[in-house]
């Protein structure tokens, strides 16, 4: 079983508690895919100067917020690690081993609404703002021999993502045309499997940098394309907006 690598923008860690179509949509993601044996979990929250990867064999849910209502606070995402394989991953990338890492929001929120028992094995390998989105794409190809496995390369950030610019509050909100626009260019990269367009990102796309201000958000995609191999094409899973101009696309890659 040839597993898809996936990208999802996991939005606030409200997400999981507010009435979104992203939230349904997140919900139904175990049921879109074949079941994983495993998944690698990339979050554009968990920041490192080298590829990590967390080796916890029950990795603790990371309350990675501050302000938000206690009952967010409350929630625990149960799943097991996977060590065995988080080792094994360490050595496909040449990654360093963190093994008291839990799961941050950009996990275990996508995690907890696509497969709510907690009943398939999640660890983490962190990304790398200082580096390139062409090195997150190789990173991702060096991850593609697992999804043979039937492990799922799950790419958490945000197709969109600029925090000064949220309309916060007002979750109907139209989407600005900036946002619009990178978001049709996104979609259209990624149907065509424009890699370098996607590597080149600031160059190429329009309102980039309205989209983006830093990377940390947007690398996580570039880790999931590559994962699906030299060639590989994506398609939209889910396209809605909220807050005015936060993206929450989602692809699947393969």
């Amino acid at each position: 079983m040839s597993m898809p690598a996936v990208f999802v923008s996991h939005g606030s860690p409200m997400l999981i508690l507010q009435d979104l179509p992203a939230r349904s949509f997140l919900a139904t993601l175990g049921s879109l895919l074949p079941r994983p044996t495993a998944i690698v979990a990339v979050s554009a929250h968990w920041n490192t100067e080298r590829p990590t990867v967390s080796t916890a064999a029950r990795p603790q849910t990371i309350h990675d917020f501050y302000g938000f209502p206690d009952a967010l606070y409350r929630l625990r995402y149960d799943a097991s690690g996977a060590p065995e394989l988080a080792n094994r991953v360490a050595e496909l990338v040449g990654a360093e081993r963190d093994p008291a890492y839990g799961l941050d929001h950009g996990a275990w929120v996508p995690a907890m609404l696509g497969w709510p028992k907690g009943d398939v094995p999640i660890f983490q390998l962190s990304v790398q703002p200082y580096r390139s989105p062409a090195d997150h794409i190789e990173l991702g190809r060096r991850l593609a021999p697992l999804r043979e496995e039937g492990v799922l390369v799950l790419g958490s950030g945000s197709a969109t993502h600029n925090l000064r610019r949220l309309r916060r509050g007002d979750n109907d909100a139209a989407p600005e045309p900036w946002a619009r626009q990178f978001d049709d260019w996104l979609s259209e990269a990624v149907e065509k499997g424009d890699e370098a367009a996607l590597a080149n990102y600031r160059a190429d796309a329009p309102s980039a940098r309205e989209a983006h201000p830093t990377d940390e958000h947007f690398l996580p995609l570039h880790v999931a394309f590559g994962a699906a191999g030299p060639g590989a094409r994506g398609k939209a899973l889910h396209r809605s907006f909220t807050s005015g101009n936060l993206s929450m696309a989602s692809y699947a890659f393969a």
